[in-house]
């Protein structure tokens, strides 16, 4: 394996940016598959609000991990990180290229740069206890409890981010040992290579905002009331999801549809201006202009293969 590492071209992006045409076309070009790296596609039923390529899309080129779980089934980084890399492996032993395409940056890290993920199951008494502690003292209170532990996970995490605050104290009072020092990295027998598409944050937002009212044609409220109505909570980190979670006081009633999709543009402008600070750290990237009209002839003739 180490002599003969396996080719994996990584295509990553912010939201909306166009990673799932170009990926298609790639795979179409350079006999490849492509496995998703988004954490929201994992999702059966949560079809228009995480974008998933359409069914022709997805006849059109194989494409792993995508539709894997229920909305209240756990799926966890060292799951995603397995699943990937036993993805990856297939696709290449039957003579195809892996393209590993998404925008979540912990995804895209862990399989790239081989992250050693603490194999500690959910602990949910533990979980709840943390979480009220969240509620009744603050986010910023959980994080300093994690500050004191572990330094550098605390320096690496926002505080608003609770569920990996929760995250990095479980593993610490389950093995003793703060998550930063079991989160090693062993790079993979991968030879990579990571395109990285970007665009100026105007046209960014301008085609996220187009995305959001093309969802919400497509039926994107219809989408978010049907989980609710199967009974999946709003606590469920698929329904507390970008795409989702904007949408719960609109359905409690507690807000108008123009709201919740307001809010929803706003929330994705966010995520796409933090995106990027995972990306810079992938192994082996270049950049490219999304907009560029000879944009797959430019990455096709940056690929290396064989």
């Amino acid at each position: 394996m180490e002599k003969h590492p396996i080719p994996v071209i990584a295509l990553v992006g912010p939201t909306a940016v166009g990673k799932t045409a170009l990926s298609i076309a790639l795979a179409q070009a350079l006999n490849g598959e492509i496995v998703s790296a988004d954490s929201r596609q994992v999702y059966r039923q949560m079809d228009i609000g995480t974008a998933k390529p359409s069914a022709a899309e997805r006849a059109a080129v194989p494409h792993h991990l995508i539709d894997v779980v229920d909305p209240d089934e756990d799926f966890s980084l060292g799951v995603y990180q397995d699943a990937a890399v036993a993805a990856i492996a297939d696709i290449a032993a039957r003579g195809r290229l892996p393209l590993l395409v998404g925008g979540t940056g912990q995804y895209l890290a862990a399989v790239l740069q081989g992250w050693n993920i603490p194999r500690v199951p959910p602990q949910p008494e533990l979980r709840a206890a943390l979480e009220r502690q969240a509620e009744q003292e603050g986010a910023a209170a959980l994080h300093a409890r994690l500050a004191q532990v572990d330094p550098e996970a605390a320096a690496n995490i926002q505080a608003t981010n609770v569920r990996r605050v929760i995250r990095a104290l479980e593993v610490y009072e389950v093995t003793g040992t703060p998550i930063s020092v079991l989160q090693t990295h062993q790079p993979p027998p991968y030879r990579i290579q990571t395109f990285w598409l970007t665009l100026p944050a105007p046209t960014l937002y301008a085609r996220i905002d187009a995305r959001v009212d093309a969802m919400m044609a497509n039926g994107l409220l219809d989408e978010v009331r049907a989980l609710v109505q199967r009974g999946y909570s709003w606590n469920l980190p698929a329904m507390s999801s970008l795409g989702y979670r904007e949408f719960q006081p609109l359905l409690e009633g507690r807000g108008s549809e123009a709201e919740a999709v307001e809010r929803l543009k706003f929330n994705t402008h966010a995520f796409a201006r933090r995106q990027p600070n995972w990306f810079r750290r992938l192994p082996e990237v270049r950049q490219f202009a999304a907009d560029a009209p000879d944009l797959f002839a430019q990455v096709r003739s940056a690929i290396a293969v064989g």
